[in-house]
């Protein structure tokens, strides 16, 4: 089960790099709010594959299952009730405002990855 694989590292880190250039630098009304949505459960799924070998399905249903848990606790206000608010961290990876368009980024992620996952495994078995 534990297994390191260098290939989903290598997505990881790039993926990390990009979202935090957008974070960083773009400040405008689509990349950042849903693009970046989009790609931090590749991101998460990517993390986990790089040190756990499981089939791809497991992980994806875990990875949005895991991003909707955070949007409900951004309902919630966790980060208020924790008394983070004045963390920037805090606020950045935990979130602070539930909404319905960061759900429908995050399955449109898991079908990325899915799409992704089923091209390349179809590409290994044509060889």
């Amino acid at each position: 089960m534990l297994k390191f694989d260098p290939k989903y590292f290598l997505y990881t880190v790039l993926l990390l790099i990009i979202e935090i250039l957008i974070a960083v630098f773009v400040h405008d009304d689509i990349i950042r709010p849903y693009f970046g949505d989009v790609l931090v459960v590749v991101l998460i799924y990517c993390f986990i594959k790089s040190f756990l070998k499981l089939a791809v399905l497991p992980v994806a249903v875990f990875v949005l299952l895991f991003s909707f848990s955070i949007e409900f606790l951004q309902y919630l206000r966790i980060v208020e009730k924790l008394g983070l608010e004045h963390s920037k961290i805090a606020r950045t990876v935990i979130g602070t405002s539930f909404a319905w368009t960061d759900i429908m980024c995050y399955i449109v992620g898991i079908i990325i990855v899915l799409i992704s996952e089923n091209y390349s495994q179809r590409k290994i078995k044509n060889r």
